[in-house]
């Protein structure tokens, strides 16, 4: 399908200029002159139809591209989504690991084991998917106009102007846009000639003789800017902007997406090669804590119970200094009495 543009104005050219050239017919009639002139006008028009006709149907490639991005920032909006929840689960992951050795918890420590797990998965399927991409994108960006030229092999001529854009090229529309300009500056100066020359003599004829001329002046306007649209000069920066996005930003940016799940990849194996060591650690300090003597005071837990009793242990001090005199008391043999007696008494 033709670029809308274009098609609205073939179709107002064609419509609008059959209704007034054949009611200027019917007015001219008396005047072959003019009649002749009128037949002109007409194989002028079919000349501009033919030619707008003829060019080559780049709205259907544009809506094609407008699909593309559109899909490109569906799965980019996706990827982004993707990588965000990928990175909340390695953080709630490590934090899941600390609190699991700050509180000596098996339980956590299992359930952090089995999430490390996953997400030792998700890195590394992570990291073939951005290598993949990352490859594909730099054999693309070896060779960007060779690839499009091949994909383009119908048209090579214009997708060769539109790639390389020299001064040195020539705009595959020149000639149809020549002649389209000459198409309508000739009607434009027969219509000038029968607005001068006829309507004095047909006054009738002046509303569709201007009707004609505000066609031939809209066409004008519209093959100028369809002269713009079709200068290489635009799509040209466009073109090298997206390949600037795709083969520098983009592959870099993939680069550091595969350095990044390496990364996460390296430590989540890490973590879960030393994850039985703690485990061992952990179950060896707990046996060494049920072997200790409760009463033992050089005991962490029994210091741990004293310094949440006080007033218990010492009530349990005082009893057991208590006990431990009069145990003492009980084994020393009873003091003898010391008689004030004289000594004379017993020689």
């Amino acid at each position: 399908a033709p670029h809308p543009q274009v098609a609205g104005s073939t179709q107002r050219l064609r419509g609008g200029l059959e209704q007034h050239l054949g009611r200027l017919s019917e007015v001219l009639a008396p005047r072959a002159d003019y009649l002749q002139t009128l037949k002109f006008l007409q194989q002028l028009a079919a000349t501009v139809i033919l030619q707008l006709s003829g060019l080559p149907p780049w709205h259907g490639v544009s809506a094609q591209l407008t699909a593309l991005a559109a899909r490109a920032a569906y799965v980019e909006y996706y990827r982004w989504l993707a990588y965000l929840l990928f990175f909340i689960l390695v953080l709630a992951v490590c934090l899941l690991g600390c609190l699991g050795l700050a509180k000596r918890s098996r339980c956590l420590l299992t359930v952090m084991l089995c999430c490390g797990l996953l997400t030792l998965v998700l890195s590394w399927a992570s990291m073939a998917l951005d290598t993949a991409a990352a490859v594909g994108t730099s054999d693309f960006c070896v060779a960007p106009d060779k690839f499009i030229m091949n994909q383009t092999e119908s048209e090579i001529s214009v997708a060769h102007y539109y790639l390389y854009c020299e001064q040195s090229l020539s705009n595959p529309f020149q000639q149809a846009l020549t002649v389209l300009q000459r198409s309508l500056t000739t009607m434009q100066i027969q219509t000038q000639g029968l607005i001068q020359f006829a309507l004095p003599l047909f006054p009738m004829a002046e509303k569709d003789l201007l009707g004609v001329q505000q066609l031939l002046n809209a066409s004008e306007t519209s093959l100028h800017q369809l002269t713009a649209m079709l200068d290489c000069r635009g799509l040209h920066k466009d073109y090298l902007d997206a390949l600037i996005g795709i083969c520098y930003d983009g592959v870099e940016g993939l680069l550091y997406l595969v350095l990044f799940s390496l990364l996460v990849a390296a430590s989540f194996s890490t973590i879960i090669c030393a994850t039985p060591r703690a485990w061992k650690h952990l179950a060896g300090r707990d046996r060494d804590y049920d072997d200790m003597d409760e009463e033992d005071p050089f005991n962490p837990q029994a210091r741990r119970i004293a310094a949440h009793n006080p007033a218990r242990g010492q009530l349990r001090s005082f009893c057991s200094y208590s006990s431990s005199l009069g145990s003492q008391s009980s084994l020393h043999p009873p003091a003898q009495t010391i008689s004030n007696a004289p000594v004379s008494e017993y020689m």
